[in-house]
């Protein structure tokens, strides 16, 4: 900070934005007719993230949640049970099931890549993974 009689010659810029998060979460718009249970997996407003609140929506109502989008190490058992998860598989996140899976999915019908499994399936049909940055 600039200040009379400092012995060396500064400028004060002010900072016009600030930072409102880490980013570590966002808060996104649920459509109607929802129900989103709380600590499941959601892809809402283009962000993929574990939905931090319950809620269900109506005919002609829409809600706002936060969703945890944090680079870390999840553990599930929301995926596609027939799929085979091994480490280093990558994770997509298929919207019309609202589950994980290894599929890719089609040019037509693409789904979400979403992260990397670091722990496969157990018997209990668990499975640990990285959430990878959000890019598209």
């Amino acid at each position: 900070m600039a200040y009379t009689g400092q012995p060396v010659p500064s400028t004060v810029n002010p900072i016009l934005r600030a930072k409102i998060s880490d980013g570590k979460s966002v808060v996104v718009t649920v459509p109607e007719n929802t129900e989103i249970a709380a600590q499941t997996f959601v892809l809402l407003d283009g962000f993929f993230g574990v939905a931090m609140e319950s809620v269900k929506t109506g005919a002609g109502e829409t809600a706002e949640i936060a969703i945890s989008i944090e680079q870390a190490e999840y553990e599930t058992d929301q995926i596609t049970t027939s799929d085979t998860y091994k480490v280093g598989d990558l994770v997509y996140f298929k919207a019309s099931t609202k589950k994980l899976t290894t599929n890719a999915g089609t040019e037509a019908a693409p789904n979400r890549l979403v992260g990397r499994v670091t722990s496969g399936k157990d018997e209990n049909n668990v499975i640990s993974f990285i959430l990878l940055p959000q890019i598209g």
